[in-house]
Parts: structure tokens; sequence; C-alpha cells
């Protein structure tokens, strides 16, 4: 295909492009979601999800490394080590996420946007979703490289207007006269305290989850393993670096029982603390670019995936629909924004954001797998995972606690989900007189 092997997009670009899926959804949507669950502690959760995410990035550097031409991340991989019925259900629930996070953000956007207005949020966030997801699509539509540079433009600005917010609280804390109540920052690690920092960790988990749009990119990436790796590090580490900073000024902006379940909570901070109108505007917009670009990187990486399946042929030859020359899977972004926009109707930002959840952690969980699989086989790649087996069994058990701390709700839906994959899988299977792969797990 042309546009593989075209090594055209830089190392600062796609690292813009992790950025604009992560900083987005999780400081601009879910962080006042992570203080309402876990007060002080959210500091905590954010640290702790991010640190299970630099995992997850070790291992995926390694495996981007050894498979560059694959642009399902996860779900390639897996499907690599696995086969094909693994294979299926980790893309499939790795597509449901990310299809599911394109309206999660894109409400924020609303959100934000009717605010900025002064039109009422429960009235008008979801038509300007709508508009945004249609709109963002035709961007992506005009080529993959065109929507990375548009993103690195939209993350330079959005992370300005963040560093001005933290600024603006900090001199607040030290020089503004503001009284800040110890029990704002007092951690809790009693049982409840443990609770809320997994229940602000489930939350806001699927808001570290851009980094895998670099994994789409792998194929276009400037310096190749090498340019692929310091892309994905260097976007998770500077999310954490950020996330917890402005988790730091809303809790001194306010008490964490000011806030509530809510797309907007940096604006309510604001209006909350009698910030500078000017200052609030500001904030409003980078509120809106940034969940603008994460929802551009959270379409091109759902399209992406859904190309790559169906040239495994898991998928309708309908989804292969590719423009060779801007490297655009277009049925596939088509019926991301679709999926994106039905899930506008699926509840308030947590229930989306549990939705989600579930089929990332799945995926998480694959990866170290995965890892596993091909080191056990003696394949070398060419960027090395450090603290090997100690990584990928750190990884697995925190993503093995997180499934323990999610709703029960989202844990019936995912394995639900599971089950109608396997029926699926196994009926298409009949359907076209395909034999299952017989594997004896025991000698």
């Amino acid at each position: 295909m042309a546009g593989r092997g075209k090594k055209d997009i830089g190392v600062a670009v796609t690292t813009a492009v992790g950025l604009g899926a992560i900083i987005g959804a999780g400081i601009f949507v879910l962080s006042g979601t992570a203080v309402v669950l876990a007060g002080a502690d959210a500091l905590l959760a954010f640290v702790l999800v991010g640190t299970v995410a630099l995992i997850v990035a070790l291992e995926l550097g390694e495996l981007g490394s050894l498979l560059p031409d694959k642009r399902g991340a996860s779900y390639s991989y897996t499907y690599a080590a696995f086969g094909s019925e693994l294979g299926f259900i980790t893309g499939m629930l790795r597509y449901m996420a990310l299809s599911t996070a394109i309206g999660a953000i894109a409400l924020g956007f609303g959100s934000y946007l009717s605010s900025i207005i002064g039109l009422s949020v429960s009235a008008y966030a979801i038509p300007f979703a709508i508009g945004l997801i249609i709109l963002l699509s035709l961007v992506n539509i005009l080529g993959v490289k065109k929507a990375a540079e548009a993103d690195f433009g939209l993350v330079t600005i959005k992370i300005a207007i963040l560093l001005l917010f933290i600024g603006f609280a900090m001199y607040l804390a030290f020089f503004g006269g503001v009284h800040i109540s110890p029990q704002s920052f007092a951690f809790n690690f009693s049982g409840s305290g443990i609770g809320g920092i997994f229940a602000a960790s489930v939350a806001i988990f699927f808001a570290y989850s851009g980094f895998q749009a670099i994994s789409t990119l792998t194929d276009r990436i400037k310096g190749g393993a090498a340019g692929y790796v310091k892309a994905l590090l260097g976007a998770v580490l500077i999310s954490i670096i950020i996330y917890v900073l402005v988790v730091a000024s809303l809790l001194v902006l306010n008490p964490p029982s000011a806030y509530s379940v809510n797309a907007d909570p940096l604006s309510f901070a604001l209006t909350n603390s009698r910030a500078p109108e000017w200052l609030l505007i500001v904030v409003d917009i980078g509120a809106l670019i940034a969940t603008a670009s994460a929802t551009i990187a959270m379409i091109l990486t759902a399209s992406r995936s859904l190309l790559q399946m169906s040239e495994d042929g898991l998928l309708p030859r309908f989804m292969r629909k590719y423009n060779q020359k801007k490297d655009v899977a277009i049925n596939g972004i088509v019926v991301s924004a679709m999926i994106g926009i039905a899930m506008l109707f699926a509840g308030n930002i947590y229930v989306i954001a549990s939705i989600a959840n579930f089929g990332l952690l799945f995926n998480y969980l694959m990866i170290g797998f995965d890892l596993v699989h091909f080191r056990r086989r003696g394949v070398k790649a060419p960027f090395v995972a450090p603290l090997y087996p100690y990584l990928p069994i750190a990884g697995t058990v925190a993503i093995l606690a997180f499934f323990v701390g999610m709703p029960k709700e989202a844990l019936v839906v995912g394995g639900v989900t599971i089950m109608l994959l396997i029926a699926f899988y196994y009926a298409m299977c009949e359907v076209e007189r395909k034999k299952s792969a017989r594997v004896r797990l025991f000698r």
C-alpha cells in the first residue's frame, strides 16, 4: 500500500498525536470526577494510572518496534501472538473502547462550548458534540499527515493554556492570600480511601489511553523504532506531570467537596474561585482545543484499527475502503463517527467512560501477555523493554486490581460483550466453513 514505509511524520508531531489523545478527557473532562470519587487521593490515582500506562507504553514500545507495519496496536500484537480468535476479541473490545471515547471526549467539548456562550449545558452539549465529531471526521478524511500536523498545533496551544491555569492556582496559593485547608490535600489510606483511589483510577483509566494512537502510526514515524519509542514514552511522561499539576490546582482553587460529576471541572473551579473573566475564557478555549484534538486522535486511531482488522480478514471488505494517497481509512472514519455520536446518548461522562474502560483494560492485559509470548520464543526486537519479566508481572497485577475495582455494571457489560464476540466469531467460522485451531494445553 502507498503510504506504508513512507517515514514522513516526525517524532515531535507523533508525540503531539499521543498527547492530543491523552490530554483532553483526563484533564478537562474527568479530573473533577476523580476528585469527587477520591478527594485529595485523586492525585495518587493519576500517578498510579500513569505508572501503569508507562509500563504498558514500554511494552508497546518493544512490540511496536517488533511489528512496525501493523496499525492495530494491541489488536495486531495479540493477533500475531495468539491467532485470530483472541485477536478478534481483543480488537473489537479495543475498537469499542476507542469509539466510545470519541463520544465521551466530544461531550466534554459540547459542555465547555455551551458554558462559554451561556447556553444550557443539558440542552446544547450533545448537539455541539455531534457537530464536532462530524467536522473532525472530515479533517481526518483529508489525510493522516494533515490530521497529525493539525494536532501538533492544537497540543502546543492547550499545554500553554494548562500551564496558565496551573500558574494562576499557584499564584493564589503562595501570593494571593487564599487560605488552603489542609484537609484539601489530606490523603486517606483507610479502607474507604483505598476504595476511592481505585474508583477514581477506573474512572480516569481511559484518559491515558491516547498513547495507543502512536502505535497506529509506526509505519510512518521518522527514526523507525527509536523515534516510535521516544514519542510513546514522551507522551506518557509529559501527560503524567501535567495531570498531577492540574489536579493539585483544582484542590487549591476549591475543596474536594465543591466538585461534582460534570464534563467541565476546570471551568467550574475558576468560576467558583472568582477568577478573572479573561482567564475563564482562555481556559475554556483551551478546553475546546484539548477536547477537539483528543477527538481527532481517537477518530484516527479507531478508523485505522478497523482497517487493520479488515485487512486481516476479521471484518467485512466494506471496512477496507482506503485512500492510498492520503493514507486514510474512509469507511472506518465514518463508522467510528457514527458510533461516537450514538454513545453520546449512553449517559453522563462517568457512565460513558466506564463503558470504554473494560475494553481498554482487557487490551492492556493482553499487551503484557503478547510481550511474554514473543520473549519466550526468543524473538528479538530493535527496542527491548527493561526489567523483564518484572515489568509485565507488575502491569498484569495492577490491571487485574483495576478490574476488581470496576463497577459491577461495567463488568457485566464487558463479560456479556466477550461472550457475544466469541459466539459471533464461531458463527462466522461455521458460515465460512473455517476450522478453528486446536491447541493442546497440556503435554
